[in-house]
């Protein structure tokens, strides 16, 4: 039996609409498709998708293993679920999104990119001071697209998600 596929954003925009049939999504792709991509959203109702939502324990698992890696502060609550649902099913993720990439890498699960070259090794992230250097721990939540870290304490300068030295 094939292992479940699940479809990050960017496959749900790129693939030709019959490559994404049986592909397990989260429901909350429907408003980023819609949003991104609003004439691509009418044709992926015709599509034969696996609409659903992680359950309560794969998402704490997602949320604790992107915590690890510092991959939870740069994630959209939409990236940590689909993330979750591929813990929960233990499928294989199409996906463009480098942290998406990473934490499957530092998990050992499987990926593939959708038009992209993808990552090459695994990385881990800190919030640090883009003048001071300043590091601080993560907020512990996802955020949206575009919204800041805030400022720096120690200096005001503006806090930024870099590579862990």
């Amino acid at each position: 039996m094939l292992e479940p596929r699940v479809l990050d954003t960017s496959a749900l925009i790129y693939w030709p609409v019959e490559s994404l049939e049986g592909g397990y999504v989260v429901r909350k792709q429907r408003e980023e498709v819609r949003r991104v991509a609003p004439d691509r959203a009418m044709s992926l109702e015709a599509a034969r998708l696996n609409w659903t939502e992680p359950t309560l324990d794969s998402h704490e698992r997602a949320r604790e293993i992107a915590s690890e890696t510092g991959d939870l502060d740069g994630l959209s609550e939409t990236d940590l679920e689909i993330f979750a649902l591929l813990i929960q099913t233990g499928g294989h993720l199409f996906s463009d999104d480098y942290r998406l990439q990473n934490l499957c890498v530092a998990t050992g699960m499987s990926w593939s990119t959708v038009d992209s070259e993808g990552i090459s090794g695994i990385w881990n992230w800190q919030i640090r001071c883009s003048a001071c250097g300043d590091v601080v721990s993560g907020q512990g939540r996802t955020r949206r697209a575009g919204e800041g870290l805030g400022e720096c304490e120690k200096c005001g300068s503006e806090m930024k998600i870099s590579r862990k030295r």
